[in-house]
C-alpha cells in the first residue's frame, strides 16, 4: 500500500522555496534564464523528495531532521545550492527566507 503524496500549505511553500532558491543558483553559477539540465534534474529530485518526505506538514527545515532522504549525491547538490542562493533569497524573496530562517 502507498502512501499518499504530501500537498499541503507548508510542502507546497517548501517547493515554491526551493524552487526560487535553484533557480537563482542556475542564475548565478550556470549564467542561465532557465534552468539547465543538471538543475532541472536537482529540482525534480528535491520535489520528489518533498513529495514524500514522511514528517508532511510537520516538516522543519531539511538541515534540522534526523531523516536524511537525498542520497549523498543529491544531498551535496543542494548544500551547494543553498550556501549560494541563501544571501540571494534574502535580497529577491525575503518573505521565504525569514520563513524559511525561523524553521531551524
Amino acid at each position: 500500500m502507498s502512501r499518499a503524496l504530501n500537498n499541503g500549505p507548508v510542502i507546497q511553500q517548501e517547493k515554491d522555496t526551493v524552487k526560487k532558491m535553484i533557480a537563482i543558483y542556475c542564475r548565478k553559477k550556470h549564467h542561465h534564464q532557465e534552468l539547465c539540465d543538471e538543475c532541472r534534474d536537482l529540482q525534480l529530485y528535491a520535489l520528489k523528495r518533498l513529495s514524500h518526505c514522511p514528517f508532511g506538514e510537520k516538516k522543519t527545515a531539511c538541515s534540522n531532521c534526523e531523516v536524511h532522504c537525498y542520497s549523498p549525491i543529491y544531498r551535496k547538490k543542494i548544500k551547494a545550492v543553498m550556501r549560494c542562493a541563501g544571501i540571494w533569497m534574502l535580497l529577491y524573496h525575503p518573505f521565504f527566507s525569514v520563513k524559511h530562517l525561523l524553521k531551524k
